[in-house]
């Protein structure tokens, strides 16, 4: 059994990434593709408006997730082609489909119309209305995050998938703890307030991921690597699939598995502590 993960099992020439995409998942390619153009003009946006909230300007949040969601989708329909045939055409999966992507717009919405209103989207309770809005988005952030979860489980459980055993292990397993990772960090995150443990007189609680903090733990950086477990396990998978036997490369995935997430707890930890994880001198 071969990776086959370029398709070349079904397809002699290979089309362009972006028809690969449309033909694995249409809607997940199609919602990826309009945040993607969605940069552009929020580039725009950002060097005509020279507002900024908490020490940066309005639109970088936007700016963002634009980029987080649009990969996160692309990926997400590339993968699709690995699920059981015939999946993404049942009423089930359509409607959940649907759901998410409604989730990902509404949470868009929702953020580019604080930018716009120089208000913030996240930890704001100025108000009961901002505070239950900002609740009410926190729902629909697990909704949309719920769909790695949901292929995770599927590609885990086709067994009479074209991918060898050990690479679609580290594709299930690495959705499936970015659902998990994704949860518990940024579920956190919105319980404590802010992204940032320590002293909070040097930068602003929206600061960039470049520029951390000196002397503050950031619970991003946690938050970074467990959403980008889909990436990083699936990319360990791949090549140890290539070099060692199928027994060795499965159980080289579930080791790499295990460490991938004891690191996402240490960098976790580091924050909680009020550490940086990395120190820029001056």
């Amino acid at each position: 059994m071969t990776i086959d993960v370029l398709g070349t099992h079904q397809r002699s020439a290979r089309p362009p990434f972006v028809v690969e995409l449309f033909a694995c998942e249409p809607l997940y390619a199609g919602a990826a593709l309009c945040l993607a153009a969605l940069v552009a003009p929020t580039l725009v946006a950002m060097a005509l408006d020279e507002r900024t909230l908490l020490g940066v300007n309005v639109w970088l949040k936007p700016l963002r997730f634009e980029i987080a969601l649009s990969v996160y989708l692309a990926t997400l329909a590339w993968f699709a082609g690995w699920l059981p045939e015939r999946v993404i055409v049942t009423r089930w999966y359509r409607s959940y489909a649907g759901s998410v992507v409604a989730a990902i717009a509404a949470e868009m919405v929702w953020i580019a119309g604080a930018a716009a209103f120089g208000t913030a989207s996240h930890f704001n309770e100025s108000s009961p209305m901002m505070a239950w809005t900002y609740r009410l988005m926190g729902g629909l952030a697990v909704i949309l995050t719920s769909s790695a979860l949901v292929y995770g489980i599927l590609i885990l459980r086709h067994r009479k998938s074209r991918l060898e055993p050990a690479f679609r292990l580290s594709v299930g397993l690495g959705l499936v703890l970015t659902f998990f990772l994704t949860v518990v960090m940024a579920g956190y995150m919105a319980n404590s307030g802010g992204h940032f443990v320590g002293d909070r007189s040097t930068v602003a609680p929206s600061a960039p991921l470049m520029g951390w903090a000196r002397d503050r733990g950031d619970l991003r950086v946690a938050h970074f690597f467990g959403t980008h477990a889909m990436h990083f396990i699936p990319a360990f998978g791949f090549v140890v699939s290539l070099i060692f036997s199928a027994s060795t490369a499965r159980r080289a995935v579930i080791v790499f598995s295990a460490v991938f997430v004891a690191f996402v707890g240490y960098t976790f930890g580091e924050a909680l502590m009020g550490r940086p994880f990395l120190v820029v001198l001056p």
